[in-house]
């Protein structure tokens, strides 16, 4: 079997939130909107930019060339693969998949992100995390009976913040943190009837809602479960400045609690981790197994869902010089940057492939929030790259 040039996007998107916030696209997400601005022409809407639109300019630069004389005439020397995976934000089983089945044997690949026409060669690594914090007897049997009398009482309080993807916390404004913060300061002893927060692990919450019973008087309280968790995460947080790597934005790890429900006998915690290359293997299992002794300490319970670590393609891999040449043949910049942002470049990286990122749009600040929008002419420009990238890995 010939070896292949594999081209991939995720085809999968997140949860879009509240339908208000999209004031772009009628507030409705899925309703494609094209805006004139002094920039030029602007299309909005969930996955214009991350990363459905990056899929459809392939699909057109590869029927450009399969359209073309030179692409009906010439065999292809390394064939090229367009392939549409799933599964981004749930640990990309989609990759995992297509390469453990060796359903395609690619000697590189190029993975579709909002770079912003920046070439990307290295990443942070992810895990998402989750916690289970159960209520003590006494707190559950108080709440069942809280829920059924007439005369019983609560208070609730609404916490605002601002959206953004969790590999650029510093553009977003925790509204889980803030709930947390205020939840720290309360009196011992409060019943917490209602903890809710975010739509996913991988997003910075933009609402939160916490709902108490000042006199409860309990003895082992959620709400004091959650304070000394969470007291565990920024003695681990604390340590992040010591890992710092000068070429992402930002340079440190970060730590993201995007998301908390309450159920019937538990509280349930989603986040994330975002680990760059400065991180080694045994640093991270120290802070994971940390996390893990603070949860038990709780009578909780630590699970890390996925973990997939940080990757730095060699600056000397043929790809690289291949897509540094074709930016500056189209008069765009050939410098080569990191993101923080992990994608499915970090599964391909682990099985030795040579990997760059890149894509029309701009992630940092329009990735998982609302009104996400790019411009009609980086796609155009997007569907010229990948044709002359084709042209001259696969003719």
């Amino acid at each position: 079997r010939r070896p292949e040039f594999l081209l991939q996007t995720h085809l999968d998107t997140p949860d879009p939130g509240a339908y208000a916030l999209w004031q772009k696209t009628g507030s409705n997400p899925f309703n494609a909107s094209i805006y004139p601005t002094e920039d030029g022409d602007m299309i909005h809407g969930l996955g214009a930019a991350d990363t459905k639109l990056d899929f459809l300019c392939k699909l057109f630069a590869l029927k450009d060339l399969v359209d073309s004389s030179v692409g009906s005439q010439q065999p292809w020397r390394v064939p090229p693969v367009l392939v549409g995976t799933f599964g981004e934000e749930l640990g990309m089983p989609g990759a995992v998949k297509l390469i453990r089945k060796k359903m395609v044997r690619p000697i590189a690949v190029l993975v579709g992100e909002p770079t912003a026409h920046r070439l990307v060669v290295a990443g942070k690594g992810f895990a998402s995390v989750e916690i289970e914090i159960s209520f003590s007897k006494e707190e559950r049997e108080f709440r069942e009976e809280h829920n059924l009398s007439e005369s019983a009482s609560s208070q609730s309080r609404i916490f605002r913040g601002q959206a953004a993807h969790s590999s650029s916390p510093q553009l977003g404004e925790s509204a889980i943190g803030k709930m947390l913060d205020a939840l720290e300061r309360l009196p011992n002893g409060v019943a917490v009837m209602e903890i809710e927060g975010g739509v996913n692990f991988n997003t910075v919450p933009a609402h939160a809602v916490l709902e108490i019973d000042l006199v409860a008087g309990l003895v082992e309280p959620m709400a004091l479960k959650i304070v000394k968790i969470r007291q565990a995460i920024r003695a681990v947080e604390s340590e992040f400045k010591n890992f710092a790597d000068q070429q992402f934005v930002p340079a440190e790890p970060t730590m993201n609690i995007g998301m908390i429900r309450t159920f019937d006998d538990h509280v349930r915690i989603s986040g994330c981790v975002r680990l760059p290359p400065t991180v080694a293997q045994a640093a991270y299992e120290d802070w994971m197994q940390r996390l893990r002794a603070a949860c038990q300490a709780q009578g909780a319970e630590f699970r890390i869902g996925d973990y997939k670590p940080p990757f730095r393609t060699k600056e000397q891999a043929d790809i690289i010089e291949i897509c540094q040449n074709t930016l500056a043949e189209m008069g765009l910049s050939p410098e080569l940057t990191a993101q923080s942002v992990a994608n499915e470049a970090n599964v391909y990286s682990k099985f030795g492939l040579d990997v760059v990122v890149w894509g029309p749009g701009q992630g940092v600040g329009n990735s998982h929030t609302p009104n996400e929008c790019v411009k009609l002419s980086d796609l155009d420009a997007a569907r010229d790259f990948y044709r002359r990238i084709m042209r001259r890995v696969s003719l």
